[in-house]
């Protein structure tokens, strides 16, 4: 296991992973060794990192950006439509004001905030206002070849009725789901490999999980004001996230070392550089069974003075398109049906890491206790906290 502290105080530059490192080379050779230790360090350090993927397509998120700005331009009658409170809102739309932010009552995420210097908090949540985004999800996992405990958890997608919006909808989501995925869970063999795993051992726990395209959708006409929270401080509860490039900033990450606010910008390939590079965040589902080695990553999705310039940008260059902020990101889950315990070697890893942190003057709060639960049984505790689940 490579050391995981470092005295010194972390880069605000989120670390850049090279996946076709990790494809194009023998798990045992020291390219795979060394690119798949500092995967695993970056989520320590950060809960968070840059991947670099040649496989996938900037072109392909530029189209998924295009269809899901059309989608949520439609009026809210036809938006209603493809609402399922009843499934907790796993498929299908949420509409802007339904989703609330966790932390705003959690008392654990409340002494975080609390523990941040004043000029590193996240914007105030503390009114418990729902977020004003919108959000669809679209399932991308495999068919269990068993009966699943959480059905609800695991139900069909819902494609849009519009014509003009139908006929794109499934090849556009499918392409972008795909490339996510693939990219997503190779990084989650590189992490298992850095931290002293099979390589399999996260990829084969996530085999049959709901794995979900999860595009967000701001109006910046409606909630376009500087300082506007679009997405309130919080963590994912999945096991990892990714995201290709928005066409509007305004997210910020907390990395778990430094105490402070990172704005997040995404590089562009450079000449000649095929693929993408795109964003990972460590979720619940991955603090868990690391007994706290990862610590999902806080973030925030603001309006920022970034933000209004690529809203002045995009206004002079396409008048005619909608000024609608899309996330392009995908949730990759372990199967509902795992059993989610922490890992005792990499538990007894997170109390060294705890301790040294604790040496160093860095306050971690309160120890955590990692329950063992179903996975299934943990969404449906976190979907109750941000009142997608009654």
């Amino acid at each position: 296991m490579v050391d995981l502290v470092a005295a010194e105080e972390p880069s605000m530059d989120l670390p850049i992973i090279d996946l076709d490192i990790y494809r194009s080379n023998p798990l045992s050779s020291p390219e795979v060794q060394e690119e798949s230790a500092r995967a695993a360090r970056a989520l320590i350090t950060y809960g968070a990192l840059v991947l670099h993927d040649s496989r996938v397509s900037e072109s392909d998120n530029e189209v998924f950006l295009d269809l899901l700005e059309d989608y949520f331009t439609q009026p809210d009658e036809a938006l209603k439509r493809d609402e399922r409170p009843e499934l907790g809102y796993q498929v299908g739309v949420t509409l802007e004001n339904t989703e609330k932010p966790k932390c705003a009552v959690d008392e654990p995420c409340l002494r975080v905030i609390e523990r941040l210097a004043p000029s590193e908090r996240p914007l105030d949540i503390g009114g418990h206002q729902p977020d004003p985004k919108c959000r669809f999800f679209w399932r991308m996992g495999d068919p269990a070849p068993y009966t699943t405990q959480f059905p609800g958890l695991n139900a069909d997608n819902i494609i849009p009725e519009a014509p003009e919006i139908r006929e794109r909808w499934t090849p556009v989501m499918e392409t972008w789901g795909k490339s996510m995925k693939s990219a997503v869970s190779g990084l989650a063999e590189m992490a298992a490999v850095g931290m002293g795993l099979p390589a399999e051992t996260f990829a084969d726990a996530g085999k049959y999980g709901p794995h979900l395209l999860a595009p967000t959708a701001s109006d910046l006409n409606k909630y376009g004001a500087k300082n506007t929270i679009l997405a309130g401080f919080h963590t994912d509860l999945n096991f990892l996230t990714i995201h290709g490039r928005s066409r509007y900033p305004g997210l910020h990450v907390w990395a778990r070392n430094t105490g402070r606010r990172i704005a997040v910008g995404i590089p562009r390939p450079g000449p000649g550089q095929g693929g993408s590079y795109l964003l990972v965040q460590a979720g619940k589902q991955l603090e868990h069974l690391t007994g706290g080695l990862v610590k999902a990553g806080y973030h925030e999705v603001v309006v920022n003075d970034a933000t209004l310039g690529a809203v002045a940008a995009r206004r002079r260059a396409f008048p005619d398109r909608p000024l609608v902020r899309i996330s392009s990101t995908f949730f990759w889950h372990l199967g509902s049906d795992y059993d989610l315990a922490p890992i005792p070697a990499l538990a007894d890893q997170a109390k060294a890491v705890r301790a040294a942190n604790f040496d160093l003057g860095r306050d971690e709060g309160d120890e955590v206790e990692y329950a063992a639960m179903k996975v299934g049984q943990q969404v449906q505790n976190e979907l109750k906290h941000i009142a997608l689940l009654v």
